[in-house]
């Protein structure tokens, strides 16, 4: 890692730090007794900071030094997983920010691939198409992408080597919700797609998510949404992959 790299790593373990203990920049500048505009610095990997400055800025964001220079990883990319209304879109939108990450959706990359909207695919050329559709342009993009948040398609996990092939490269993070939490959040979006057909589509819901769910449960961590806000679950996936073996 050079020089570049490694402050923007540090850069991005003190901010995800401080937006997961809730304090603003203002705060945690005053609390290390740092400027503003340094702590600024700092966390968008521009600022060098000396190492007793940094052990200050550990003491007041709870961290041991250690800690906070324990940057090494192999994979940069974290993926949320999860049915249709977990907010994978919401949440990993205010992941991205806070991590200082990019946002990416993989349905989105596979239309652009294609030329297609979802609907147009499975309807024009099928299941198996958008499967291999899927897995190239995921393979492309864990080659070549790194420092991003991707939400996935809810049933990706369907396809064994394309969920294997995200698990080697990304922190999997699954978005859990109760079956009525997920419809409801769908169709509050304006899609009515879960109801078109169904004479019972939250009976339907329950069934795929009680197939699903071994498969989601393979993922590095898990958060329930059901009771927090996005905020609330944003913090909580950084709180859960600091606290995992595999780090943030």
């Amino acid at each position: 890692m050079d020089a570049v790299h490694l402050l923007q790593e540090l850069g991005k373990q003190i901010r995800g730090r401080r937006v997961r203990k809730g304090l603003s920049q203002q705060r945690l500048a005053e609390l290390a007794g740092l400027s503003p505009r340094y702590l600024s610095q700092i966390e968008s990997g521009q600022g060098n900071i000396s190492i007793l400055r940094l052990y200050e800025l550990g003491r007041a964001l709870g961290a041991p030094l250690h800690e906070l220079v324990r940057l090494e990883n192999h994979r940069h990319i974290i993926a949320l997983v999860g049915l249709r209304g977990a907010g994978k879109s919401t949440v990993g939108t205010q992941l991205a920010a806070a991590l200082g990450s990019s946002f990416v959706e993989l349905d989105q990359l596979i239309e652009e691939e294609a030329g297609l909207g979802l609907d147009e695919i499975f309807a024009l050329h099928g299941e198996s198409y958008y499967r291999r559709l899927e897995h190239e342009v995921l393979s492309r993009f864990v080659a070549t992408q790194s420092d991003t948040v991707l939400a996935t398609g809810g049933s990706l996990v369907h396809g064994r080597a394309t969920y294997d092939l995200l698990k080697a490269h990304a922190r999997t993070v699954w978005l859990k919700a109760r079956p009525e939490q997920h419809l409801e959040r769908v169709v509050a979006q304006g899609d009515q797609r879960p109801m078109a057909g169904r004479s019972d589509p939250l009976a339907e819901l329950r069934t795929l998510l009680l197939e699903r769910e071994p498969l989601y449960a393979e993922a590095d961590v898990a958060v329930d949404t059901s009771a927090l806000s996005p905020e609330g679950v944003t913090k909580k996936v950084i709180e859960k992959l600091e606290r995992s073996t595999i780090g943030v």
